[in-house]
């Protein structure tokens, strides 16, 4: 019996976990290391995504898609992330960036942007964060004006996956300066557009193989480039993020498998003092917490998914699996290194990358901070509520 839980997973999501487990075996590891030393877009991941269908597998099957369910994209998520964060990541980005079409585009924008993204490989990025409005998001600066019969647009938007990479950003921007989140309308801006310009790419700690950018915007767009109207678009963004939390949550559990099983297998063949590392205490009871942090991790984040494929929210849930897994994924990775000693200080080793890639699933898609945040109103009006009645 293994001790590390496993789903149950119904016939299609297993098919496209098996997918991803020969993509990420048979390709993405043997890449892993090279790409996070040269922190390289790893374009032949890209088109190995695209080839076994996995970069489109959230696409609905009338646009040409996958018509997976979040279950299985998780499940995804989880196979690929053992093998190369980043590239889990670019899986991601692909994901976030459509999810505020798939939710509030209408039929004519579905056509134009999503069967690209599908059958043109024309990717879409989530541009919602900037310098002063990260997570803050109803402070943000950038401004839609009203302009020949259009909009134009100007700003800068910070960490922008896949910047520079992609066909198209979904662009959030403020149409009345001041009026705070009821301002905030959302617009398809092509990237190849005049006056978008892919301004600086960050130098990462982790995650090196996907991209981070700049993105300076003075362009017009024409109105029906405009896919959610001022006071529904941060709705509509707060929506993307929160299905985001939960394949967050997922890529935490892979990272956190990959350095579990490191650990453990070091752990159970190296000697000290005369005993393996294993019958030592101070690492067997560490590795048994982290396995089992690592089971209610996995329960939380395919339960969570679960919950959305049956139509619940998941807002507060999501919140949970994502602040849980990213901070048990934090565990898993220090005891992958503290086994490996230094040779898990040092590069190339695969503990020290794992040891830098996971520190972004506590900080983008919300701060492990503001999930408890999140959590923490939840609860106040919750009993809030109870007293009231």
């Amino acid at each position: 019996m293994a001790i590390i839980w496993e789903p149950s997973l119904d016939p299609d999501a297993s098919k496209w976990r098996d997918i991803a487990h020969r993509l990420a075996h048979d390709q993405l590891a043997p890449r892993a290391a090279a790409i996070d030393r040269d922190q390289r877009y790893p374009h032949e991941n890209v088109e190995a995504l695209h080839e076994s269908g996995i970069a489109s597998m959230f696409i609905p099957k009338d646009y040409g898609g996958g018509g997976a369910s979040l279950t299985a994209f998780c499940a995804v998520i989880e196979e690929l992330a053992q093998a190369c964060a980043s590239t889990s990541g670019i899986v991601a980005t692909l994901q976030l960036g459509a999810m505020p079409l798939l939710r509030a585009g209408t039929t004519g924008q579905k056509d134009t942007y999503i069967r690209a993204m599908v059958a043109g490989r024309k990717s879409i990025s989530f541009a919602l964060s900037e310098r002063e409005a990260g997570s803050d998001p109803s402070n943000m600066q950038t401004v839609a004006t009203a302009e020949n019969r259009g909009w134009r647009l100007r700003g800068e938007k910070r960490w922008i996956g896949g910047g520079g990479e992609c066909a198209y950003y979904v662009v959030f921007a403020q149409t009345e300066p001041g009026a705070g989140r009821r301002g905030i309308a959302a617009f398809m801006v092509a990237a190849d557009a005049e006056g978008v310009r892919d301004d600086a790419r960050e130098d990462k700690m982790g995650m090196r193989g996907t991209v981070n950018s700049t993105v300076v915007l003075d362009t017009w767009v024409a109105a029906d480039c405009m896919i959610a109207a001022p006071g529904k678009a941060l709705r509509l963004a707060l929506e993307a993020l929160n299905v985001g939390r939960v394949v967050v949550a997922a890529q935490s559990n892979g990272i956190a498998r990959a350095a579990y099983d490191a650990a453990a297998r070091r752990a159970a063949v190296r000697t000290t003092f005369g005993q393996r590392l294993l019958d030592h205490q101070g690492i067997g009871f560490k590795l048994a917490d982290v396995a089992t942090r690592l089971s209610a991790g996995r329960m939380l984040a395919y339960e969570t998914a679960r919950s959305f494929d049956t139509g619940q929210d998941v807002a507060l849930i999501g919140a949970q699996a994502k602040l849980f897994c990213s901070e048990a994924a934090h565990d898993a990775v220090d005891i992958g290194v503290q086994v490996f000693g230094g040779e898990g200080f040092v590069k190339p080793s695969l503990v020290e990358r794992l040891y830098r890639d996971q520190r972004a699933t506590e900080i983008y898609e919300g701060t492990s901070e503001i999930q408890r945040l999140v959590l923490a109103r939840a609860i106040q009006a919750e009993f809030n509520n109870e007293e009231q009645a």
